[in-house]
């Protein structure tokens, strides 16, 4: 398709509410729409840069041993009771009522559904290790949402859980998956630097 065919449009300046660099140069680009203040649109082209990100991930990962999945957005909050995470979230955590009056939160993460899922299908060691991955759309209620997409309320993360039979095997998956985000970063042309966090 040609450029001047895609929809959205380049913009000679940015809105002046754009704080950082690269929130001016996303809508600049015409890559993204702001809808309200954390809330984005991908455009055609930023849609398409995306997805080109994904597959380079999604062959890294499934090159180091990994298995992609889906994981819910909507989760029920009893998992989020359980773990006692929500108190760690506070606010940030979205949640809803449905029809039935059944409490559920917006997925910001998602470590008490895979966790469940491995308690019901991991049976033995011989089951291990298991690198299991999603890119998958997450909701965070950030108290003052800005920087474009560094802060936003609705976003697209790839996660990885990694489930090991010793402390040698989780080593041995962290260097992994160390080496694949590497080997990401080295497509994407970006330097890399890993620090302790």
């Amino acid at each position: 398709m040609r450029f001047s065919k895609l929809f959205g449009r380049t913009l000679r300046q940015a809105p002046s509410e754009a704080e950082s660099v690269s929130h001016r140069l996303l809508l600049r680009a015409g890559m993204i729409a702001q809808e309200a203040a954390g809330i984005y649109s991908y455009l055609p082209l930023g849609w398409r840069v995306l997805k080109k990100i994904e597959n380079i991930i999604r062959e890294e990962m499934d090159k180091a041993g990994g298995q992609e999945l889906m994981l819910p957005v909507l989760q029920p909050f009893e998992l989020w009771q359980q773990s006692g995470r929500y108190l760690s979230f506070g606010q940030s955590l979205f949640t809803l009522t449905d029809r039935k009056e059944h409490k559920l939160a917006l997925g910001p993460t998602h470590e008490e559904v895979i966790t469940g899922l491995a308690h019901h299908y991991v049976q033995s060691y011989r089951d291990l290790p298991l690198l299991l991955y999603q890119i998958q759309t997450k909701f965070r209620d950030e108290p003052r949402p800005r920087g474009g997409l560094l802060r936003v309320r609705e976003f697209i993360m790839k996660d990885l859980y990694s489930f090991d039979s010793s402390e040698a095997g989780l080593d041995e998956s962290y260097e992994k998956m160390g080496q694949a985000y590497r080997n990401i970063y080295a497509r994407l042309g970006l330097p890399a630097l890993m620090v302790e966090a």
